[in-house]
């Protein structure tokens, strides 16, 4: 097997080709994994309505396949956990939002009013990406913060001079 890519691996339909892969994978080790890893975080970050149950099967298939992530990196102990953890709050943020109401510009919060830290504010994302935030920020709530998922309806948007900049002009 040459390319061990999640394109690749979605596409095997036997029992015996996805023990070849997980072989392959297995003898590249951790930087062969790592970037299956990031395709599979991109697919959670950009999947739709339609595609959940065919994202939560392949979710399902990896977890199979790899069960002991650990030998690829310590680190990694808990990561289908993790992964498993984003795709339902993901799911939620989908129920929850209309279909006809997720276009614009959305943004997601972090905030905690008990302690000095200032507001996290990731602003301009489309509704998929901010539903993976909303979904990969969930897992780590502290007691007191709260996670907002929102839509902006109307901006204004200023940026900076750089006559006025203390910044040296290029």
């Amino acid at each position: 097997m040459t390319e061990l890519t999640l394109r690749v691996y979605r596409d095997i339909g036997s029992e015996a080709l996805r023990g070849d892969f997980r072989a392959a994978m297995e003898a590249k080790g951790y930087y062969a994994f790592f970037g299956f890893i990031e395709d599979l975080r991109a697919t959670l970050k950009r999947y739709e309505e339609e595609e959940k149950d065919e994202v939560g099967k392949l979710l399902g298939q990896c977890r199979t396949d790899f069960p002991n992530l650990s030998r690829y990196s310590p680190s990694w102990e808990r990561l289908w956990d993790e992964l498993t953890s984003i795709y339902e709050a993901k799911n939620e943020a989908l129920a929850e939002v209309p279909l006809s109401e997720r276009d614009g510009e959305w943004q997601v919060l972090i905030d905690n009013p008990y302690t000095p830290q200032q507001v996290v504010c990731y602003p301009g994302l489309g509704f998929a990406d901010a539903a993976y935030l909303y979904a990969y920020f969930q897992q780590d709530l502290k007691p007191n913060e709260y996670l907002r998922l929102q839509k902006v309806t109307n901006v204004a948007i200023k940026t900076g001079s750089k006559e006025v900049s203390m910044f040296p002009r290029d």
